[in-house]
């Protein structure tokens, strides 16, 4: 996690496992089985993750000049499930065309 957009796609990760988890898992136990603890804390671990996923797409931004496109994008992504998945699937394709982009760059 040394740059900014290595440590938003990690983060986006976890955010994105802790609303799967908070949907899929905590919210049944609350309404079908009567544990409403679930939703507490695995909803309170998705609301610190969350606004550390907005804290790193601010500095995302700020680094790396994000288009209001992109920034929108990474909002998108935060609110549908599976979106941070998508999100991060997109960034390291980008991420690996840069690289190469350098690489064939630094071979001329």
């Amino acid at each position: 996690m040394k740059t900014p957009i290595s440590r938003f796609r990690t983060i986006g990760i976890y955010e994105g496992i802790s609303a799967l988890v908070l949907f899929f898992v905590a919210m049944p136990l609350k309404y079908l089985a009567g544990i409403p603890e679930a939703v507490k804390y695995v909803g309170w671990a998705h609301g610190v993750l969350f606004i550390l996923y907005i804290m790193a797409l601010l500095q995302v931004t700020l680094v790396h000049r994000w288009s209001v496109l992109k920034v929108a994008a990474g909002v998108l992504a935060s609110l549908i499930p599976f979106g941070p998945f998508i999100l991060d699937a997109r960034l390291l394709k980008n991420e690996e065309k840069a690289k190469e982009h350098q690489g064939a760059k630094q071979a001329v």
